[in-house]
């Protein structure tokens, strides 16, 4: 039996993780080029988790500029099973205040310039995405916000735009009327590369402003989105260590299928596969591989 590995990658603002012991370093480059920054691997009270700054270090990369291929290929390539996504957004609803934590459960992916599959040039896989984070990390999510009385909402749609401007009015409305909840610019296509990879994954969305849809909050300023930036950092490495400590003792993820997907998504048969490609996919296709009685010719 594979044990489960957990990663965490950071939004802005989360750019390392000082809770960490015994670090090392993982400078790894992907078959689709290099992720945004090394990959920590530390310590929390005994147990392992990687670490990834989304953004690179010193917020190097805007969202549109992230290599969302090669950060999930080498943590797949590393052997991670789990990923918290923690990221910064706006928000779209009332009651979702400045500080709040979204523990998001679907996504709208608005972006346009990004590489969204790994599944291209011969070998092609449709992943089934009605139900795009886990639940188990979901309920687990919410235990730990619970247990730091961090302000919370379980469940929430994210609505993924390009950036990196941020919304007109206008569209803010539009969202609104969608029924989305939180605005970001990272999610995607981070959740669907991570159900191609066979990742289990979670969002936890930390609002920092109101986006631009309602006349009585001020517009989106980066000063204060900054500010309310760095009050959820602190939290979010209360959560981080907190939920590493419930991750390695009482989960069970026996009902989910994701670490299988690829069983029932690739369509193209093996006689078929373009080589070049299988050789490019080697981190993503090693399971299915090994369980199919699949050999490289």
């Amino acid at each position: 039996m594979t044990s489960n590995k957990l990663a965490f990658i950071g939004g802005s603002g989360i750019y390392n993780l000082d809770i960490l012991n015994e670090v090392i370093e993982h400078d790894l480059t992907s078959s689709f080029g290099k992720p945004s920054s090394k990959i920590l691997e530390g310590k929390i009270n005994g147990n392992s988790i990687f670490f990834l700054t989304r953004h690179g270090a010193g917020h190097r990369l805007s969202p549109s500029e992230i290599n969302y291929r090669a950060n999930i290929d080498c943590l797949k390539k590393i052997g991670v099973t789990d990923i918290i996504s923690l990221s910064a957004v706006g928000s779209l609803k009332e009651n979702l205040n400045p500080g709040t934590f979204v523990i998001v459960d679907q996504f709208i992916d608005r972006t346009i310039n990004r590489k969204k599959t790994f599944f291209e040039n011969g070998i092609v896989a449709h992943v089934p995405m009605a139900e795009p984070t886990n639940k188990t990390l979901m309920d687990l999510s919410k235990e730990v916000l619970e247990i730091l009385n961090i302000k919370h909402s379980f469940g929430g749609t994210y609505l993924a735009m390009e950036g990196p401007q941020f919304s007109s009015k206008a569209e803010s409305l539009l969202y609104r009327n969608w029924n989305c909840d939180v605005i970001g610019m990272t999610n995607m296509p981070e959740a669907k590369l991570a159900r191609e990879a066979e990742i289990r994954y979670a969002s936890i969305s930390m609002v920092t402003d109101f986006d631009s849809w309602s006349s009585e909050h001020e517009n989106v300023d980066l000063q204060i989105l900054l500010e309310t930036m760095r009050k959820n950092v602190e939290k979010s490495k209360n959560f981080i260590e907190n939920f590493s400590n419930h991750y390695f003792s009482h989960l069970d993820f026996s009902s989910d299928n994701t670490s299988k997907i690829l069983d029932t998504s690739i369509v193209t048969k093996y006689d078929s596969w373009n080589k070049k490609t299988e050789v490019k996919l080697i981190n993503i296709l090693k399971r299915f591989k090994l369980d199919n009685n699949v050999s490289s010719k």
